[in-house]
């Protein structure tokens, strides 16, 4: 695992590249946020007039000495189409604009995780037709500083488009999420998704925003650094050390190559880590190589090649064309490989792994995978070849650099967030923590503090801001666990919820999978998302919350404990109620058995016969069985925090 240097990359957008005269956040079929003034910016030569035409509203404002401009304007009536002029130096037109609310759903994996691929995927894509709903990706990035415009183009909602890039098409979770809020309120949704797959919060967060995070700072200063005019950090740094110090990378001698002769090389399976392959305790290059058998012809679309976690760093070649690279083992590897790349018959996948201490190697079994456009899926865990490249113990010293690393303090805000502040919207949606839960009591702050400073860098006040809390995972606990990192996770995403204005909580603990971190049922996630925005931020009287814990008393030999939210009374899923464990002041838990009496539950274990405490589903996969009488699964709590 990398412990020692963060490594360095030239960004897309340097300080040399012509900015556009309009931000590519802005385009033709985008959704503008009704009820408030909706702010366009680009950059003009310095002092020149710039002109925002919508209908019969217009606009002007000046371009300052940098030669930005911003202009705010007033939308037109809620629906459309509409066209924007944009007049100055430059004249754009926007067509088939609508006018309604745009949300910003961000995150990692769960959020990125596309529509093919969720249960009944097909026929989710067939009927993915909502030419109301408007979808806008942003491309991924990270960047030491912040970057002036992001890479995306905003489409109608439709079954080709919903099924088009990312990680297995758009955003599943933001789409069931716009599609209840589309047809319930009939109003056009603008959808903007902006997420990364295994990243930490505090990359999605500004420099300013983790100031009173000293942990982070290191880390800050260092980006700083390397943002500095003059740097000489740069990716070509690394590649030259492989090119000298590795035979692989060597430019007469490329492993890469999808035709050498590989008799040579050792079998790796079933895993293709550094530990189960006899390299214990070894720093260095390692190259990874299976040859994959494809159908004649191959279905047509972009295919995912998913490897998991790699520890450190990986470079990855099909069929001898370089798809992506990465360079943290907290990375969640996922490259789109375009549509004829792959050919029938013997395909080559080549993995270049660095590691620079502990663990080494291709970590994730059920993560390495070749995605097929219909969404069935080519296993991948069982037939790598290895061959030993570059031992650190022999070689140069590694450039310290950094390389593109999206887990590193704001370089997500910078590269996904900041191009498209301060675009006017309705509120964010978020899908994040499981690369958090090794830091549940960190997190109670952290969270907060992203949120306040998303709100800040918008401008828009305390907009909405609705958090998905941590689906079940995992293997199941026999006994109750002492300690768990995302149970208490999940307690701070619902402090966050219950302690900061205009905030809400969708519970997922009953929608999971044991086997699975990515669990395919987003419609229950983005129905309960929309209905925590129709309660807060449309101001609908309706069942939006399952049970919340508000008090306990005793009872005899057990607990008694009332709830908030029972709407319809509280009911039982299945054919017990489970989950709930029960300590007395030795704080050692025991299962208990529950029932429900109206709108409360009594609890009690022959186990301890003066009880104290009470938890419920409180373990990464617990059993959770209680729910309110409108479906909605209660929020998993315990009394002893």
């Amino acid at each position: 695992m990398v412990i020692a240097g963060l490594i360095a990359v030239a960004f897309a957008q340097g300080n040399a590249q012509r900015l556009p005269f309009l931000s590519p956040i802005f385009g033709s079929h985008m959704v503008l946020q009704r009820d408030r003034p909706n702010t366009f910016w680009g950059w003009s030569e310095p002092g020149s007039r710039v002109t925002v035409t919508i209908g019969n509203h217009k606009t002007s404002g000046n371009a300052g000495q940098d030669g930005k401009w911003t202009v705010r304007i007033s939308p037109p009536p809620v629906g459309g189409p509409y066209e924007v002029d944009v007049d100055g130096v430059e004249h754009v037109k926007l067509d088939d604009v609508l006018v309604g609310d745009v949300w910003v759903c961000s995150g990692q994996s769960n959020m990125e995780f596309g529509l093919t691929f969720v249960n009944n995927g097909a026929q989710e894509v067939a009927n993915a037709n909502y030419p109301t709903i408007r979808l806008y990706m942003v491309e991924k990035a990270t960047s030491p500083a912040p970057v002036q415009t992001p890479v995306g183009e905003w489409l109608e909602c439709n079954s080709k488009n919903v099924a088009a890039n990312g990680w297995g098409g758009f955003s599943a979770v933001a789409y069931f999420f716009g599609r209840e809020l589309n047809q319930r309120l009939k109003v056009p949704i603008g959808l903007v998704d902006t997420c990364w797959g295994g990243t930490i919060a505090e990359a999605w967060t500004s420099q300013p925003g983790l100031a009173k995070f000293p942990e982070f700072q290191p880390a800050i200063r260092f980006l700083d650094d390397l943002s500095k005019p003059g740097g000489d950090s740069n990716p070509q740094l690394l590649e030259k050390w492989m090119q000298a110090n590795d035979p692989g990378s060597a430019s007469d001698d490329q492993w890469a190559k999808p035709d050498i002769d590989d008799s040579d090389w050792k079998a790796a399976s079933p895993l293709a880590s550094f530990e189960q392959i006899g390299l214990e305790h070894f720093d260095g290059v390692v190259w990874f190589r299976q040859e994959v058998d494809l159908p004649d012809p191959v279905p047509p679309g972009v295919v995912q090649l998913q490897l998991g976690n790699v520890d450190d760093m990986d470079t990855t070649w099909v069929n001898g064309i370089l798809v992506g690279e990465h360079y943290n083992v907290m990375d969640w590897r996922q490259y789109p490989l375009q549509s004829g790349l792959l050919k029938p018959g013997k395909n080559v996948i080549v993995v270049r792994v660095l590691d620079t201490g502990g663990y080494g190697g291709i970590q994730n079994t059920d993560g390495q995978n070749l995605w097929m456009p219909d969404g069935t899926r080519i296993h991948l865990e069982k037939g790598w070849k290895f061959r030993v490249g570059a031992d650190l113990s022999k070689s140069s010293k590694l450039p310290a650099m950094y390389t593109g690393n999206p887990n590193v303090p704001t370089v997500l805000y910078n590269g996904m967030v900041a191009p498209i502040v301060p675009l006017a919207m309705k509120g964010a949606i978020w899908y994040q923590g499981e690369s958090n839960a090794d830091r549940p009591v960190q997190y109670q702050t952290l969270l907060p503090a992203l949120i306040a400073d998303w709100r800040k860098m918008f401008g828009q006040g305390d907009f909405p801001f609705f958090i998905v809390q941590l689906a079940n995972f995992a293997t199941r606990h026999a006994e109750p666990p002492a300690d768990d990192g995302w149970a208490e996770l999940r307690e701070a995403q619902a402090m966050t919820a219950e302690e900061v204005k205009n905030t809400g909580l969708a519970v997922a603990i009953d929608i999971g999978d044991g086997a699975d971190i990515h669990p395919k049922d987003k419609q229950d996630v983005g129905l309960r998302l929309a209905l925590a925005a129709l309660h807060t931020a449309y101001g609908q009287n309706l069942p939006y919350s399952g049970p919340v814990f508000r008090s306990m008393r005793r009872d005899g030999a057990g607990l008694r404990l009332s709830f908030d939210h029972t709407d319809g009374g509280l009911k039982v899923g299945g054919d017990k109620l489970r989950g709930f464990q029960i300590a007395g002041k030795d704080k050692k838990f025991y299962w208990a058995d529950a029932k429900v009496e109206g709108n409360q539950v009594v609890v009690a274990s022959s186990d301890v016969p003066d009880p104290v405490a009470v938890r419920y589903a409180w373990d990464m996969n617990p059993e959770a069985t209680l729910y309110n009488g409108a479906g909605l699964p209660a929020v998993p709590f315990r009394s002893d925090r």
